[in-house]
């Protein structure tokens, strides 16, 4: 039986649509009998279908946060001159997901699902549903710059430009543990019920941990140094010590969401390769990148680290390295600092109007 969560509602999350792909089988043997994706689309497709921008979400979120943060008029992301859609990555709480799907595949029996997965069911959506066969651009961050990768490297002769935002082609043995971590703390927790609790709140000692190491590495330390928090504001919130910001914003904010759809989309965080096109070469594998790229880590990141986002744009043909600044490290990707959302403007800007 499926679980009623308001957090994954358009009540929350802003209008959507869900588009059928039908039976998909995915990489590692598992099948979804019916994948849907919760699409949500922004502009006008033009005739010739060369405006479009592909947009895929990053762990946790939806397209609220690029709807909020990075889509507007007059914005690089306008939606009076491109069609920008954004997909809601397979499990996490809109597209189909743990929580609610029915049957063989629901909750704990939920197959794992890969990276690659996720854009192969996007190239097969903006084919089916829009007629789109190639891309002005794919922009996404974390999560989302993972697939941004793979869209790359995967479909090279369907993606012009490229940016990837705070997230690596091929993830760290680092990065893999703090990620097992995160999991962990859901997953310890006795209300978990080996993935078949009744209702999220269930675990919400395990949610709460999995928010309280977000604090730690999320946000970097000069953001809790400097006190940056004082500066966010949210409606009918308050807080006036770290430990209030944590507990209201942070773990306020992981609450909400399904655990299981957590889990899912950690577990392929954790594995997101593009060396997996070119059996484990990964020099190869980025040499294929046809698409102008611009690789953009976030300067305070402490998981995504320039080092890492540098050493894998050398690899890549025709890209360079914009490193991007916030005190907020990986959260920055929320858009805290106007100062930050210009950087990335700008950036996109000179990415979306170059020749390809």
């Amino acid at each position: 039986m499926a679980l009623t969560n308001p957090f994954y509602t358009p009540e929350m999350q802003g209008p959507y649509e869900l588009y059928s792909l039908g039976e998909f089988e995915l990489e590692d043997g598992g099948v979804i009998p019916d994948l849907r994706l919760a699409v949500a689309t922004f502009g006008t497709l033009d005739e010739d279908k060369g405006n479009v921008i592909c947009i895929p979400t990053w762990f946790s979120g939806t397209h609220l946060t690029w709807e909020q943060a990075y889509i507007g008029p007059e914005r690089a992301l306008d939606p009076d001159k491109y069609f920008i859609v954004v997909v809601n990555q397979i499990g996490n709480g809109l597209s189909t997901s743990p929580h609610n799907s029915e049957g063989d595949i629901a909750m704990s029996k939920f197959p794992k699902v890969r990276i690659g997965d996720d854009v192969r069911a996007q190239e097969q959506l903006l084919g089916q549903r829009f007629g789109i066969e190639r891309l002005h651009a794919v922009v996404g961050g974390s999560m989302g710059a993972q697939q941004t990768w793979e869209w790359a490297v995967r479909f090279p002769d369907k993606v012009q430009r490229a940016a990837a935002i705070a997230g690596t082609a091929k993830n760290t043995p680092h990065d893999f543990l703090f990620t097992q971590t995160l999991l962990d703390a859901i997953t310890d927790d006795p209300g978990w019920n080996h993935g078949e609790y009744t209702s999220n709140t269930d675990v919400g000692r395990g949610l709460a941990r999995h928010a309280d190491i977000w604090a730690v590495m999320g946000l970097s330390t000069e953001f809790w140094r400097t006190e940056f928090w004082r500066n966010i504001e949210l409606p009918d919130v308050t807080w006036s010590s770290a430990i209030e910001f944590k507990d209201r914003f942070i773990r306020a904010v992981f609450a909400a969401m399904d655990p299981n759809s957590l889990l899912v989309q950690g577990w392929k965080w954790q594995r997101g390769d593009v060396s997996r096109n070119t059996d484990g070469d990964l020099a190869a594998a980025l040499g294929r990148i046809t698409a102008k790229m611009f690789v953009m880590p976030i300067d305070e990141d402490m998981f995504f680290p320039v080092r890492d986002c540098k050493a894998e744009q050398a690899l890549v043909p025709n890209s360079e390295l914009r490193v991007v600044h916030s005190i907020a490290g990986h959260f920055g990707l929320f858009g805290f600092e106007q100062s930050y959302l210009q950087e990335v403007d700008d950036n996109l800007t000179e990415l979306l109007s170059s020749e390809v």
